[in-house]
């Protein structure tokens, strides 16, 4: 259970985390003139894609999960994730420091205690984000780099145009269609979820 903890930490983190400038670590953009106060607030995860054989093996029980993004005192940020676990509403918070140029934070999972880096690619502030994570040597991936695509919207069901623009982008970072998914509301659950946000 302490690895499906960690692996949820590690989706819901708009991602989606720690900075490791390696020559192995692939290069991303980032959001150009990235304004973080506009990033805060509430964001849903959407969609996800990684190269984790626990998320292939779990992506069909997974659902949306409600994250709330607020400043720290020291530029970075707190991010408040709540999700449903065994049928029953949970709550973390995670805190992403500054980790380079404006929008790439970084944060160490609690449970590996790997250092994960995560790029605001591309938003719009007003309906989607598109958050890259990575890691370098994960334990739980046996030493392989783990990599995620994260879809942010602020609503829990993103319009068609937005999908396939997340669609295009996990594509763009090497994930194939089957390691994409949109994840579905939680039904009651979900109005639980998000209701106390």
């Amino acid at each position: 259970m302490a690895a499906l903890h960690t692996l949820w930490m590690g989706l819901v983190l708009l991602g989606n985390l720690g900075v490791l400038q390696t020559r192995a670590q692939p290069q991303v953009s980032l959001q150009p003139n990235f304004q973080q106060d506009k990033f805060l607030g509430r964001w849903f995860t959407s969609g996800l894609a990684s190269n984790s054989s626990w998320f292939r093996e779990k992506k069909k029980v997974l659902s949306v999960c409600t994250s709330v993004v607020a400043p720290t005192a020291d530029g970075g940020l707190n991010l408040t994730s709540t999700f449903l676990r065994k049928d029953q509403c949970e709550t973390r918070t995670l805190l992403l420091r500054p980790a380079g140029p404006p929008g790439c934070y970084s944060y160490t999972s609690p449970h590996w205690g790997m250092v994960h880096e995560v790029s605001v690619v591309e938003t719009d502030y007003e309906e989607y984000a598109l958050l890259y994570t990575y890691a370098e040597g994960t334990k739980g991936l046996g030493g392989q780099d783990f990599r995620m695509a994260t879809l942010y919207s602020r609503a829990q069901s993103p319009r068609a145009e937005v999908k396939e623009k997340f669609t295009a982008f996990a594509k763009a970072q090497g994930f194939t269609e089957d390691a994409i998914v949109f994840l579905p509301q939680t039904g009651e659950g979900g109005t639980n979820l998000t209701g106390g946000l």
